[in-house]
């Protein structure tokens, strides 16, 4: 593990002996941020539903399958990661999951479901790994929010809620731990081209003109990469970014800046 105050990795090994903990490592956003760390020279522990799809190899040093609003079984997974690669210098709390609904037809079971693991899931890996980060005097935690905890779209609700309080999480917790040496940062992506996203496009009655119109609604007139996340998460994991905390970074081509469409 390396110290917090050291000059910052030769580029190309920007995680150099960095211990990585990625929670939704499967696919998606999570996935490209587990690839680019081991690039990056950091070993990477993966926790998610299930292992990657067929074809497609996992990056990790170390992969489990679980629920991360299980609270046990992620502190199991934490203690057996930390065992496994020496230590936990970061934890990226990408696991989440879209939960829509009108308000008064919300399902209870889909209301705890949306806040247990948009927001559980990221404290459960947070207060399982404090210990240890504590014990060293430093970490960096990175959890993905959304733009949906910035704004509001009609049709979307309970999904914001809990966006909204794992912002409120990540600040409360950069401020408690701060004097500790541990950093707590957020990233809120807009609409990233993920397989998900893709499915939904799909899915559509024109799927041409769903993607024009999602596409012409971004102010740079295309659609965000995953790999545009798992940069910017890079950048808060690593000691380049050793004086920021409890701040949120919006990765959406500024759509959340315009004033009407």
């Amino acid at each position: 593990m390396s110290d917090s105050n050291s000059p910052a990795a030769a580029p190309g090994q920007r995680l150099a002996g960095k211990c990585v903990l990625v929670s939704g490592s499967s696919n998606g956003i999570g996935a490209a941020i587990a690839k680019l760390f081991v690039a990056h020279g950091a070993r990477v522990a993966g926790y998610d539903r299930a292992p990657p799809p067929d074809g497609h190899a996992s990056p990790c040093e170390f992969f489990a399958a679980g629920d991360v609003a299980d609270a046990e079984a992620v502190a199991a997974f934490v203690s057996d990661a930390a065992q496994r690669l020496g230590g936990i210098d970061a934890v990226i709390n990408n696991a989440g999951v879209d939960v829509f609904s009108d308000p008064l037809t919300l399902a209870q079971d889909d209301w705890w479901r949306n806040l247990a693991i948009n927001l559980g899931g990221a404290w459960n890996f947070s207060r399982a790994a404090l210990p240890m980060m504590l014990a060293q005097g430093r970490g960096s935690v990175v959890n993905i929010a959304s733009v949906h905890g910035h704004k509001i779209i009609p049709g979307a609700f309970p999904y914001p809620v809990a966006k909204h309080a794992l912002i409120g999480l990540t600040k409360a917790l950069g401020l408690e731990y701060a004097a500790q040496g541990l950093r707590f940062n957020s990233i809120s992506p807009g609409l990233i081209l993920t397989d998900r996203i893709e499915r939904w496009l799909s899915s559509q009655p024109d799927p041409d003109a769903a993607r024009r119109r999602q596409t012409e609604l971004l102010p740079p007139r295309r659609i965000g990469e995953p790999d545009e996340v798992a940069y910017t998460a890079l950048f808060l994991a690593s000691d380049e970014a050793r004086f920021i905390n409890a701040t949120d970074i919006v990765i959406d081509g500024g759509r959340t800046q315009l004033y009407h469409e």
